[in-house]
């Protein structure tokens, strides 16, 4: 298909050269799954930026949620005197903002300006060395998100006076497949489909989700690496244009206990490097033993490298029984209720993964999804036969853990975060997770307020 707002490079010279873009964004992401970077006048881009990138400090990639600055990082210390990164412009990324008069923007790779080589924990690079694994093997993996979010009719400013409680919501009541109650919203839904599409995020469609106010949006699917190039603009682009229309979103993945959670599911499958025929499909159009190893390696250690899919305490509110948040790890031919969802036939056969919610990091998600995937080739791991009935009935099998702490000792119980991803990555994010864990365990909270405030 073709993809609407990319620039190649001359492009991009050309209209800065003329005046229609005068702003260039370089951007990269941080663990969070946040854009990070500058924004630079066009003739300094033209004239200096393009060749060389951007500076930022190296503590981006070892903070919290906060920007705190922890201590505990190998990489990056008050000792080590928190000098710089480089972000390295990734041309094949450049396109047009269109919600952003006058501006372009370009993805970034994290490196070491003294080496050239990139940082191992930038969530980019993790991807991009799982892609290459790929593509060594004569596989190019194709992958999509949908991503689930709620809609504040009320400015970002508006809800952090309010504390994020009472808020006016988008919607007034389940709007799940729904048009009228998408029509309340649909000028907003509009324009988020047509300037993300302008943008070079194809979206295929938006639809109303099963709770007031939720709605979702699916993006066309790519290779690995732009399609998780495209989820993190998609973020960050609704957020973006809300501010603009003085709305809010969250991405939170249980945003409220008595709504249903918004999903960042992941649909995926292998293509061959040579003919792009889909290799999931066998000759019958059935699973071939490639995908069923692929998935096998999904439901061995989909748990123990769950903080990469599931990486905040809120993520674990959402894996809740008939809450169409998946609790355990069974596969099924369309079944909701499991965590692997098998889809679409023949060429288009894949692995819907419902695991992962909106509030993920999708170049963690997708790199944890192609190392599980290859360890289950290598290893070729039998998934066994599919899941028939009611998914969240499945005690017998293994299921997500329930907290971030049960994720923080699974991680730690098993070989596969240093075998799949190194030490130095292993001890990282869990390094990250701890300290979102004891942030948590030192707060009060309004729950408990309410429970012991007068009873004890």
């Amino acid at each position: 298909m073709q993809v609407h707002g990319m620039l190649s490079a001359d492009q991009l010279l050309h209209e800065i050269g003329q005046g229609s873009i005068d702003t260039l964004i370089v951007a990269s992401c941080d663990m969070q799954g946040r854009l990070i970077g500058k924004r630079i006048s066009g003739w300094y881009f033209a004239e200096h930026a393009r060749q060389h990138g951007i500076h930022f400090c190296t503590y981006l990639l070892g903070t919290d949620i906060e920007l705190e600055t922890p201590k505990g990082y190998e990489l990056m210390t008050w000792e080590s005197g928190y000098g710089d990164y480089l972000s390295r412009p990734d041309w094949a990324t450049a396109r047009r903002i269109p919600w952003l008069e006058g501006t372009a923007l370009i993805l970034a790779d994290v490196v070491d300006e003294t080496t050239g080589e990139e940082i191992p924990v930038s969530p980019r690079t993790l991807l991009k060395q799982q892609v290459e694994r790929c593509h060594a093997l004569g596989f190019e993996p194709m992958m999509a998100s949908e991503l689930e979010f709620y809609l504040v009719d009320e400015s970002f400013s508006s809800a952090k006076r309010k504390d994020y409680r009472d808020l006016t919501l988008g919607g007034d009541f389940n709007e799940d497949y729904q048009l009228l109650q998408g029509t309340r919203y649909e000028p907003f839904y509009r324009n988020l489909r047509n300037q993300l599409s302008a943008a070079g995020v194809p979206i295929e469609f938006s639809k109303g989700e099963a709770a007031v106010a939720q709605h979702e949006l699916n993006i066309h699917y790519a290779d690995a690496l732009e399609a998780a190039d495209r989820t993190v603009l998609l973020k960050h682009g609704i957020k973006e244009m809300a501010l603009q229309d003085g709305k809010a979103v969250t991405f939170m993945a249980k945003p409220d206990a008595s709504g249903t959670g918004s999903s960042g599911h992941v649909h995926c499958s292998l293509a061959s490097l040579q003919t792009g025929k889909n290799l999931f499909a066998d000759a019958g159009g059935g699973m071939s033993d490639l995908m069923r190893w692929f998935l096998g390696g999904l439901l061995e250690g989909t748990r123990a490298l769950s903080l990469l899919i599931a990486p905040n305490i809120n993520s674990y509110k959402r894996f809740a029984s008939a809450s169409w948040a998946p609790v355990y790890l069974v596969w099924s031919r369309d079944n909701r209720t499991c965590g692997f969802r098998i889809v679409g036939h023949g060429n288009s056969l894949r692995i819907e993964n419902r695991f992962p919610g909106s509030d993920s990091n999708p170049y963690l998600v997708y790199a944890t999804m192609l190392a599980l995937g290859l360890h289950g080739l290598e290893k070729q791991f039998d998934p066994g036969e599919p899941f028939v009935g009611n998914g969240y009935q499945a005690m017998d099998r293994p299921r997500v853990p329930a907290s971030l702490r049960e994720a923080i000792s699974t991680w730690e119980g098993s070989h596969l975060p240093e075998a799949l991803f190194g030490g130095l990555v292993a001890r990282h994010y869990l390094h990250t997770a701890k300290l979102e864990q004891e942030s948590f365990d030192q707060a009060v909270t309004d729950w408990e307020r309410r429970r012991y405030f007068e009873r004890v």
